[in-house]
């Protein structure tokens, strides 16, 4: 191991709590908001330990309840878990959020901030300014019931699995056999999947309506018209605007959808089928088995952590030190949420990644793109406050899906047999591009959901079925799954727990596929740049970190055309 990651990894000493602070309850963290709450900030030192001490504070109450979150998501069945997460939002969060809006005024007021001139303290300056202007009390309880109501999501779909041959599978292992050549197993299973998720929509449906109307009381108590334009604001989208989204939109309908809908009449030609049904879809168009390039989590990590090396010897580092930490969890089981995430850990700046791996090729995308994340908390740790690395997601996801595309020339450390090699990078710039007009779709219906909030049951479910119309390719036949159907966007954790955040995967993988570009045509140039955009954390504006990394921001018609046709030549090399 190199000498960097030979040294142990501890949290950073604290100087402001105590080492050994215990979070159990308010009154184990009142002192200390107190004690900032009463300073006077007289000389620009005063200012400079505030801001310090804030951030230690910051750093320290998010790692807390990152832990939380991560137990409880692992598993599900724990009740014990759930308080836990359920305890720090419902009764300590909601006393936090005064003072954090206390906090945000005395460094807004103070003529001390005037002397940062550098863009990081601009930027943070500029984002406290922002949650001084969305802050009002009355949605302390509401943002309080919220962040519990919208782990529910997890609660209800990772108690979901299905019995086959006497075999309990969960979602993500069920998945699986929808790649099997044999089409009776496939429809078998898919109606398994199909029938147990149908027995939780209503409860979906009844959770979704409670969320939509708590967010929509949030956005008019902080004077917005709609929730949609409060959490634009929200999400502090600085650098575009609404018809930037709905460009967004157009371009991918008018420019992708072409070449998403040829690319699987190729497909389906091959399967020889009268009719491509929803469990066709995912099938190899020959009759192969689905790829498996792996075996169980430890052989997933350990093969991550080749390719990482190879790469740039530090990614490797990253993912080793994590694992030395026991920051993994990559398999899927019984009660554990669905999806996978990379959650950041502020004080120890080393992440945590969760994953449902279950040894499909998909399981290796999302273990790279999850280590594109935690490479960049690595590569930001060191950043000065913890605002410097509470990024915009826009940033976030170009470093994860930049990282699915960087690997794509080691898989061979997967892959021994060429032509599943080929048949792994061909599945991976097909999904590339039809994710885009997924979230096109995913980002529109939210548009409509929040600018209609009085919208009932049958009217999300026939919008959403226009909206797939629009950027669908019309070549499946859902006939006799209709029902299932329309509830499909039931399945997109997004629109529950973090609505809203979704276009984002879209802008980056835009840049992503610029990054891979600038990669093949120079290899060490284009890393050297990437690292250094993910160095910045955020301080800089999206457009500046999109430029270190060598790349445009950028996603109108013609550049989403130009970028689609790399892709598309690059699939033809695959031919």
């Amino acid at each position: 191991m190199p000498l960097f990651f030979a040294m142990k990894l501890d949290k950073k000493e604290r100087k402001f709590l105590p080492q050994d602070l215990k979070i159990n309850t308010w009154e184990d963290l009142k002192n200390y908001f107190e004690d900032l709450n009463q300073r006077n900030l007289e000389t620009k030192s005063d200012f400079d330990k505030f801001l310090e001490d804030v951030s230690e504070l910051e750093a320290v109450l998010e790692e807390d309840v990152a832990w939380r979150y991560i137990k409880m998501t692992i598993d599900t069945k724990d009740q014990a878990l759930a308080e836990s997460y359920s305890k720090f939002m419902s009764e300590i969060q909601p006393q936090i959020s005064p003072y954090d809006d206390k906090f945000n005024r005395k460094i807004n007021d103070s003529a001390f901030k005037n002397e940062y001139p550098t863009s990081d303290y601009k930027i943070f300056f500029r984002g406290i300014q922002n949650s001084i202007e969305l802050f009002r009390e009355a949605n302390i309880p509401l943002h309080s019931e919220l962040a519990n109501e919208s782990q529910e999501y997890g609660a209800i779909t990772g108690a979901q699995s299905i019995e086959l041959d006497g075999e309990k599978l969960t979602m993500q292992q069920a998945s699986v056999k929808l790649k099997d050549p044999d089409r009776a197993l496939r429809k078998k299973v898919f109606e398994l999947i199909v029938d147990r998720r149908l027995q939780d929509s209503d409860k979906l449906e009844e959770l979704y309506e409670r969320l939509q109307s708590k967010r929509t009381q949030v956005a008019k108590n902080a004077d917005f018209e709609n929730y949609r334009d409060y959490k634009f604001k929200d999400l502090g989208r600085f650098d575009y605007e609404l018809k930037d989204c709905f460009d967004f939109h157009e371009s991918v309908r008018t420019e992708i959808v072409p070449i998403v809908k040829s690319l699987q009449e190729k497909k389906y030609a091959k399967m020889n089928l009268d009719s491509i049904r929803p469990y066709d879809t995912d099938v190899d168009p020959e009759g192969r088995a689905p790829l498996k390039p792996f075996e169980g989590g430890e052989e997933l990590l350990k093969k991550s952590v080749e390719i990482f090396e190879k790469i740039d010897p530090y990614f490797g580092d990253c993912l080793r030190t994590m694992n030395m930490l026991g920051h993994l969890d990559l398999d899927s089981k019984d009660g554990k949420s669905p999806g996978g995430y990379n959650y950041p850990l502020y004080e120890i700046g080393v992440p945590f990644i969760f994953m449902n791996s279950v040894g499909a090729q998909r399981d290796l995308v999302t273990m790279m793109h999850e280590g594109g994340h935690a490479v960049h908390s690595f590569l930001s740790r060191d950043l000065k406050l913890t605002g410097f690395k509470s990024l915009p997601s826009e940033v976030a996801e170009l470093a994860s899906m930049s990282m699915e595309l960087l690997s794509m020339d080691y898989w061979d450390v997967f892959y021994d047999d060429q032509e599943e090699l080929k048949r792994a990078k061909i599945e991976q710039l097909e999904t590339l591009l039809s994710i885009l007009p997924w979230v096109a779709t995913v980002d529109k219906f939210q548009h409509w959901l929040y600018t209609n909030p009085n919208n009932q049951a049958e009217d999300r479910s026939q919008k959403w079925l226009e909206i797939n119309e629009e950027f669908g390719t019309g070549l499946v036949n859902w006939s006799g799954y209709e029902t299932y159907r329309k509830n499909t966007w039931h399945r997109q954790l997004h629109i529950f727990e973090v609505p809203f955040y979704y276009i984002e995967y879209g802008i980056a993988q835009l840049g992503a596929i610029a990054v891979w570009k600038n990669y093949k045509e120079d290899p060490e140039k284009a890393i050297r740049q990437y690292k250094e955009a993910l160095k910045l954390g955020y301080t800089k504006s999206i457009p500046e970190i999109y430029e270190t990394a060598g790349i445009r921001f950028d996603f109108s018609k013609a550049y989403i055309s130009e970028l689609a046709d790399f892709v598309k030549a690059e699939l033809k090399k695959l031919d």
